[in-house]
Formats: C-alpha cells, sequence, structure tokens
C-alpha cells in the first residue's frame, strides 16, 4: 500500500480528473494525481465524517481528507480553499435528471484517489442497489430510477455497471482498440444493456485483456484479492445498521501486463517469501485482512492533505527514503455517498447486500473459466 503524503492543496493546483468511469462530470484532481475533489452535497460530506465513529466501515471507502469551495464557476479547474466547509440554504428546485452532468453546487469532498499510484489503471464502477432513491425522493425521481432498475441488472441482481475505463494495451490507440491513450471505455450505456444472462460479459471484458498483457492467470490473481476485500466488505456491513442508496463499488487494478507481473515479484520479495505459491496462499496483506477475514485498517502516517494559501512555502520533504512498500496492485472502495445514513434499529442494508453478494459470485464464476 503505498502511504499519502502530507503536502498542501492550493487553489492553482487543481486539474480536470479524466480517469473516472462513472458519476457525475465535474471532478478535480491536484497535480500529482493522488487527490480528487468531487463536487458533492453537505449530506455526502456529513457522512464521511460520520465514518470516523464506523473504523471497520472506514477502511473499504476512500482516504477523506478534507473539503473545498468551488466557488462561483467552478467548472474552471480553479477553486478557493477553505476549511470546514459550509454550504448556504436555497430553495428546493424541482428535481430533472442530471444524466451524469455536473452538480449544481459550490462544495467539493476532497478525496485520496484510489487509482493513484498505478501505471495503467483499469476502473469499473458498480452502482448497488434495486433501489436507487432514499426516503426524501420526490416521486418523479423515484418512478424514473425504478423504470431504470426494472429494465437492467439492477432488480434482480442488485447491482449494474455503471461504467469502465480498460486499457487496451500500447499498442491499441491507432487499431481503434481504444481511445487515443489507449483505453477503452465502456459508459452508462453500456452496462443498462446488459442482462442477468449477459453482465458476466462486462467483467470478462474488465478483467481478460490480452492485448494488455493481462493473462487469465494474472487476472485470475486480481480476482481472488478482490473477492477477499468484498468478502471482509459484506461482513462488515451484516454487522453495520445502515442505508445507502445509489453507492457503487469501485475497483482499480493495474491494467499494465507487464507492470502487474513485475509487481507481483517485487511484492514477493518484499514479503521475502521463496516461492509464488507462498504468495498465493498468503491472505491478502497488501489490503489488511487478517486470516479469520476481519478487515484491519491499516495506520497511516500523515495520512491526508492540509489547505493552504497560495503564497505559503511548500516545504515538501520525503523522508520515506529506505522504507520499502509493497506496490499498489488492485483495491476496491465503497463511493457516492449522496444518500446514505446510519439507522440504528433498521438493521443491515440488504438492498445493497444483495447486489455485493452477486457480484461476489460472479467473480467466483470468473475463477472457473
Amino acid at each position: 500500500m503505498v502511504a499519502m503524503t502530507h503536502r498542501p492543496l492550493r487553489k492553482s493546483q487543481l486539474i480536470a480528473f479524466d480517469h473516472a468511469a462513472a458519476g457525475h462530470d465535474g471532478i478535480l484532481s491536484d497535480v500529482s494525481g493522488e487527490v480528487l475533489a468531487k463536487p458533492c452535497g453537505q449530506a455526502e460530506i456529513d457522512f464521511y465524517e460520520s465514518t470516523r465513529t464506523h473504523p471497520d466501515f472506514a477502511y473499504y471507502i476512500p482516504i477523506h481528507c478534507g473539503t473545498l469551495s468551488l466557488g462561483q464557476g467552478h467548472d474552471l479547474p480553479e477553486a478557493a480553499a477553505v476549511f470546514p466547509s459550509t454550504t448556504a440554504a436555497t430553495a428546493p428546485e424541482p428535481w430533472v435528471p442530471t444524466n451524469g452532468g455536473k452538480l449544481n453546487t459550490d462544495c467539493a469532498i476532497v478525496l485520496e484517489n484510489v487509482a493513484a499510484g498505478l501505471r495503467k489503471p483499469n476502473i469499473l464502477d458498480v452502482k448497488l442497489g434495486a433501489r436507487l432513491w432514499a426516503d426524501d425522493a420526490p416521486p418523479a425521481k423515484r418512478q424514473t430510477f425504478d423504470a431504470l432498475s426494472d429494465i437492467t441488472t439492477s432488480k434482480p441482481l442488485g447491482f449494474r455497471i455503471a461504467g469502465m475505463k480498460t486499457w487496451m494495451g500500447a499498442k491499441a490507440a491507432g487499431l481503434n482498440q481504444g481511445g487515443l491513450d489507449g483505453y477503452k471505455v465502456y459508459d452508462r450505456h453500456y452496462g443498462r444493456a446488459l442482462t442477468p444472462e449477459t453482465v458476466r460479459e462486462g467483467f470478462e471484458n474488465y478483467f481478460f485483456i490480452d492485448s494488455a498483457g493481462i493473462t487469465k492467470r494474472f487476472a485470475r490473481r486480481v480476482i481472488k484479492r478482490f473477492l477477499g476485500d468484498l468478502h471482509g466488505l459484506q461482513e462488515v456491513l451484516e454487522k453495520e445498521e445502515s442505508r445507502m442508496y445509489s453507492a457503487s463499488l469501485l475497483f482499480v487494478y493495474e491494467g499494465d501486463g507487464a507492470g502487474l507481473q513485475a509487481d507481483f515479484e517485487t511484492e514477493k520479495q518484499v514479503l521475502d517469501l521463496e516461492t509464488e505459491q507462498q504468495l498465493l496462499e498468503l491472505e491478502t496483506v497488501q489490503h489488511g485482512v487478517l486470516s479469520n477475514g476481519y478487515p484491519v485498517r491499516p495506520v497511516l502516517e500523515n495520512e491526508g492533505v492540509s489547505i493552504e494559501d497560495e503564497d505559503e512555502d511548500d516545504d515538501d520533504d520525503d523522508d520515506d527514503d529506505g522504507v520499502e512498500q509493497l506496490p499498489k496492485i488492485q483495491a476496491v472502495k465503497m463511493i457516492d455517498f449522496a444518500h446514505a445514513a446510519w439507522t440504528p434499529g433498521m438493521g443491515p442494508d440488504e438492498n445493497v447486500l444483495h447486489g455485493i453478494r452477486c457480484v461476489i459470485q460472479i467473480l467466483k464464476g470468473l475463477l472457473t473459466q
């Protein structure tokens, strides 16, 4: 795991982020790519802050670093920094679908970029739940989201693929196998067209990419690690009482086959293992899962970022020299908590858990392919 460095976040260092696989437009990144500024409402900020009292669950979400006030014209790559942020009261407006457009908000939450540290991250966003609206949703939103759930895998399986980006290899750019950067993008329409019978194909397209050197052997090793994370998340959510409508699972892993192979070898050396089989048998050390499958959140020193004025000096000192770290290979985190709350007395969130369990079954099926 690569620990986040402690450094200032300045308003001139925010740029457009181009690795989002789904969700709303307008996400910004710092120049290093370590953190993201995601436009959101106060409810999502409050939920992230509340996870401090739910440390087992907090392991399975991006690290929360602070908040920003984007100010007027937040579509520009510049933001005025404040901490903590506040929102002005506004009169409610009729609900209209955003269709992935920018949110009408001046607030942003600053989060770790889960894909940071990967050479060519392959990204998958899986929207969880058959029911996608919260109790305060207006009738028009309920009807729209229920109709979408009915015609996609959301209703029968409790999830749907919201978007994917996969690296197709160094030669892909000129062969119409990917975009100009070699990535192939699967938008929300791709996931909506999948059925319970064909949704497995979506995961196959995400994991098995021969042109990038992601062989079935490498893919299965990555899948096994994801399964360890998902089982841990499932166990945590079965003990929590919450409701998280329209939350997602964000999967990322190293999409460069040569780099992935090198990372497996480096991991074996760092852990001082003599054979690859020992590494395969080892519990998922990198993402903090013990032999009993229970997650333990790793302690990250100097975790997060500080928010400073533009004219303050930046004293970066990398004092991690000589400390050998495990390479980052993959991660899965829950994201999108605009409609999430802790609900004591209401039991676990079976709406979300059903989707997680179905994803687990599909991934298990890929191991036998």
